[in-house]
């Protein structure tokens, strides 16, 4: 980046998450935020969730920044998802109880997912590399959402026996057909042609663009309108798209639209003995098949129930749903022993708690979809 300068303000600011702000020649200034745990694929913990959303907040109200832009260190990930260990020992500590540590990171999590949707002024993510879930959810609120040739990007949470949350239930209930069902039951990795079909992204330029693309910001007209500002950016990353070398490609979940609406159409156990028994010469398909199967019987039947929220939903009543579906299934669901399989014992033999689809009891879907605050739910008044 050219002619960034540290924010004045280093209050927020943690090692793990870094905030600058870009000169303009409107001497508009842009908010710059990039995650800072390459080691661990800039992963989101409760610490970096606080600090972001205490300066994203102070930059809101800032009349000189302009526009906002979200950015992970290094080459491999913007953000590979949330930092789920300590959730996971407190889990463990606590079993069978919804934990303090499960309601405080989900709650705070999606507030700062939930202001980034409404943030107002322009907010970009370079979705380079992997963005998974958290980072999804951090990429789905922004209004400019850039990806490259080197984009992977998927919601993984059935292999760890969780479910496609930081608003999941909006976004993947507004795709083409059934492909929010398949995204989240299969944990398929969207290349960048992929994302901008399903709507995950709107605007596609190369990884060695970025420079230039922080220097066209920094000439960019800004202006004390928010919609205009809106409008700028966008034709100016059009412009800069029109001028890439490496192509976009083309969208294989375009092209098998029709196929993943019939493999996904019917009740779950339709859907689970078609996966089953299916058979294809394509890989990709062969490797979401195969990471359903793998995936937790619990997870089936929450991200099911979850399709089935449809569009009804407005933004805050799903974040509403999911912090409750989230912090129980901690207690009462497959995410402890998911997580001890891939990230804890790293084994990759989940014994989840049901061996099929039909084992599941309809008793223990209700208790994790009972809020455990009753009618005093943290979401009820979101804003």
């Amino acid at each position: 980046m050219t002619n960034v300068v540290d924010n004045v303000n280093q209050a927020t600011t943690t090692q793990n998450v870094v905030f600058q702000t870009l000169a303009t020649a409107s001497g508009k200034l842009i908010g710059v935020v990039t995650l800072n745990v390459e080691k661990a694929l800039n992963a989101l913990d409760l610490d970096m969730v606080r600090a972001m959303t205490a300066q994203l907040n102070l930059w809101k109200k800032d009349s000189l920044v302009a526009c906002i832009v979200l950015d992970g260190s290094g080459e491999k990930a913007f953000c590979a998802g949330g930092d789920v260990r300590a959730l996971y020992h407190a889990s463990i500590a606590a079993k069978g109880q919804v934990t303090e540590e499960a309601k405080v990171f989900f709650e705070e999590e999606y507030r700062l997912d939930y202001l980034l949707h409404t943030y107002g002024k322009p907010v970009l993510v370079w979705g380079d590399g992997i963005v998974m879930g958290g980072g999804l959810g951090l990429m789905a609120g922004a209004s400019h959402r850039v990806v490259t040739e080197t984009s992977r990007i998927a919601m993984p949470e059935v292999t760890i026996g969780l479910y496609p949350d930081v608003g999941g239930s909006y976004f993947l209930n507004r795709m083409q057909g059934k492909m929010g069902l398949f995204l989240g039951l299969t944990a398929y990795q969207l290349n960048a042609a992929d994302a901008c079909y399903v709507g995950l992204a709107d605007h596609y330029l190369n990884r060695d663009d970025k420079e230039l693309m922080f220097d066209a910001m920094a000439t960019l007209d800004w202006s004390d309108t928010p919609a205009l500002n809106h409008q700028r950016l966008d034709s100016m990353i059009n412009e800069l798209s029109n001028q890439v070398d490496i192509p976009k490609g083309e969208s294989v979940l375009a092209d098998s639209q029709d196929s993943i609406d019939r493999l996904m159409a019917g009740s779950l156990e339709d859907i689970v003995t078609r996966m089953s028994t299916l058979a294809s010469e394509d890989a990709w398909l062969m490797k979401a098949r195969d990471t359903f199967l793998a995936g937790s019987p619990i997870s089936w039947h929450l991200v099911n129930i979850q399709s089935q929220l449809g569009t009804k939903l407005s933004l805050a009543e799903c974040f509403k749903w999911e912090l409750t579906a989230s912090v129980n299934v901690c207690a009462h669901g497959d995410f402890c022993e998911g997580v001890r399989a891939l990230l804890i014992d790293k084994d990759r033999q989940p014994q989840w708690r049901f061996k099929d689809v039909n084992s599941v009891p309809t008793a223990v879907l209700e208790q994790i979809l009972t809020s455990p605050w009753g009618e005093a739910h943290p979401f009820s008044q979101l804003s």
